[in-house]
C-alpha cells in the first residue's frame, strides 16, 4: 500500500509503498477515506534530532476515518464495512483517567510506549490504517469523512478547551480566539454554538480573519501590536473572560497575557513553543493558564453530534496521497484555508 511517511530528520514527508498491515489480537484495519493535516505534524518535522522522539520512518497522520476493513481475532461490537472516526489520544485503558473517557491525559501512556496514530504509531496518510482497540473508534453514521475527519482533532481540541471553561463564558462574557486557521474556524463556531460569549477572533492573515467572520466571530482583529487596545476597548477596558491561542507562541501568548480578564483564563491549545510565566505581576489577580490537550472520546462524540445537527463544519481543502507533501508546504507557508484533507482513494 502507499503511505506518507516523515523518514529523515529535517526532510520532507514522502509517499512510499509498505506492506499493508494485518491486524492483531484486538486490533482493527480501517481502509482510510480520509486523513488531516494539522500543524502539529510540522512541529513535529520541525524537531532536532536530540528532541525528536516518535520514530523513523513515521506514518503520518493523527486526523483518521475509515471503513472496518478487517477484524483481529477477539474484536466484537464494530463490523467490517462500518464507517468510523479514530480517537487519536490512545490510552492504557485502564487507570481512573481512561475509566473516565479520558485517555488523553492517561498517566501510563508514555512508559508503556503507547502513542498516538501519527505521533509514534503508524498514522491515516495511508490507504490503511491499524487502531489498537476498538474503543477507539466512534461510528460516523452518514457523515461525510472528508468533510468531518478533521474533527477528531480541529474540532475535538477546541471544544475540549471551550467546555473546560463553560463556567466562564455566560452570556455578556467575551472569548478571544487567537488563530483563525484550523482549530481557530471550528473554535469561533463551537463558541457560539454552545456559549453565550462574545467572540472576537484574532489573525494576521486577512484571508483567515474573512473566514472567521463567515463562521460567525462578532468582531476580527489583527493580531498585532494594536490588539491588546482594541480588545480592551471592546471589553469596556475589562478584558475577556477567557483567551483561546490557537498558536501559543510567544507573541500571541503576549497578547493573551495582556487582553485577559481579571480572573480569566488563558486555554493555550496551540503548540507554537512560547511559554508563559504567570503569578503576581505577570497574569491578572485571579487569572488561570491552562495547556490542554486533545479531549475526551465522549467530546467526540459531541462535537460529531454537532456536526450532524450543521452547528459546526470545516472548512477543506482536499487532496490525494501523492500531494500530500505539496499539502504541507502549504500548511506551512499558512496559506491553506481551513484544513487540508488527503483522500487516500483519489
Amino acid at each position: 500500500m502507499r503511505a506518507v511517511q516523515y523518514r529523515t530528520i529535517g526532510g520532507e514527508p514522502e509517499v512510499v509503498e509498505v506492506p499493508t498491515p494485518e491486524p492483531g489480537p484486538g486490533q482493527v484495519r480501517l481502509r482510510v477515506t480520509a486523513a488531516g493535516l494539522c500543524h502539529s505534524d510540522a512541529f513535529v518535522m520541525g524537531l532536532p534530532a536530540e528532541q525528536y522522539v516518535y520514530g523513523l520512518p513515521l506514518t503520518l497522520g493523527h486526523e483518521g476515518a475509515g471503513v472496518v476493513d478487517a477484524l483481529g481475532s477477539g474484536v466484537t461490537g464494530v463490523e467490517v464495512g462500518e464507517p468510523v472516526a479514530v480517537y487519536g489520544p490512545w490510552g492504557c485503558g485502564l487507570c481512573h483517567a481512561c475509566a473516565c473517557g479520558a485517555e488523553n491525559y492517561c498517566p501510563r501512556a508514555a512508559e508503556l510506549g503507547i502513542q498516538p496514530p501519527g505521533l509514534g504509531s503508524p498514522g491515516a496518510l495511508a490507504e490503511y490504517m491499524i487502531v489498537d482497540d476498538v474503543r477507539h473508534l466512534v461510528p460516523l453514521g452518514d457523515l461525510d469523512p472528508v468533510a468531518t475527519v478533521s474533527l477528531t482533532d480541529a474540532g475535538l481540541t477546541p471544544y475540549h478547551a471551550i467546555v473546560s471553561s463553560l463556567g466562564a463564558l455566560p452570556a455578556g462574557s467575551t472569548a478571544v480566539v487567537i488563530g483563525a486557521g484550523g482549530l481557530g474556524h471550528v473554535g469561533i463556531q463551537i463558541l457560539r454554538a454552545i456559549t453565550g460569549a462574545t467572540v472576537v477572533a484574532l489573525d494576521i492573515s486577512e484571508q483567515k480573519l474573512e473566514l472567521a467572520r463567515e463562521v460567525g466571530a462578532h468582531h476580527v482583529l489583527r493580531s498585532d501590536e494594536s490588539a491588546v487596545g482594541e480588545i480592551r476597548s471592546l471589553t469596556r477596558g475589562v478584558g475577556a473572560q477567557v483567551v483561546f491561542d490557537m498558536v501559543g507562541a510567544p507573541p500571541t501568548l503576549e497578547i493573551a497575557r495582556q487582553s485577559v480578564a481579571l480572573d480569566g483564563v488563558i486555554q493555550i491549545v496551540g503548540i507554537g513553543g512560547g511559554l508563559l510565566p504567570t503569578g503576581f505581576f505577570s497574569t491578572p489577580m485571579g487569572a488561570s493558564v491552562r495547556a490542554p490537550y486533545w479531549g475526551r472520546r465522549s467530546e467526540l462524540m459531541e462535537v460529531l453530534d454537532l456536526a450532524r445537527v450543521g452547528a459546526i463544519h470545516v472548512e477543506v481543502e482536499r487532496y490525494t496521497l501523492d500531494q500530500a507533501p505539496s499539502a504541507y508546504r502549504k500548511l506551512h507557508e499558512g496559506t491553506i484555508r481551513g484544513r487540508a484533507v488527503v483522500v487516500p482513494g483519489e
